[in-house]
């Protein structure tokens, strides 16, 4: 099944989606966040486009382990998109994503003018192969917090 990865940010959001066999994440596109609802709006019609099973919600545990402003605030888009998705939504921990992407740009040749460009959709790409990476059954880093895992029956 084909998943998307999202890195989400306060200006950009970082698209990236696997192949079928949910071997490879791919970095896909950046969607500017103008609005939220634009936002959805897009994040959904990739959802439609690729015909994904799955959307992975990168999420930035801070490296004590907690949750702070930019989890809650990435938490808030989460849940808003989670009710327009017709399929499942997870979270997955993007501790140092952007950081790794930066570095698998840099070993790409990558110059830093064209980085910015490139960066949210890379780390979208970091953050998905990490979920990739795990053997199923792949866990939602919302299981660690309990204040994310009050959600809908029936939802991951």
């Amino acid at each position: 099944m084909v998943i998307v990865g999202l890195d989400v940010g306060a200006v950009r959001i970082g698209v990236a989606v696997s192949d079928e066999l949910e071997l490879l994440a791919s970095p896909r596109s950046v969607i500017r966040r103008t609005s939220n609802a634009a936002a959805i709006e897009a994040i959904a019609h990739v959802v439609r486009e690729t015909g994904a099973g799955l959307v992975v919600v990168g999420l930035p545990i801070s490296l004590d382990g907690k949750l702070h402003a930019q989890a809650n605030a990435v938490r808030a888009f989460a849940e808003r998109l989670r009710r327009v998705l017709p399929v499942p939504l997870v979270y997955a921990d993007e501790t140092l994503s952007t950081v790794q992407a930066e570095e698998r740009l840099r070993a790409r040749g990558v110059r830093p003018e064209r980085m910015r460009r490139q960066i949210d959709a890379a780390a979208a790409a970091v953050i998905l192969q990490d979920y990739l990476d795990q053997p199923p059954p792949r866990p939602d880093a919302a299981a660690r917090f309990p204040e994310l895992a009050a959600r809908p029956m029936g939802e991951p």
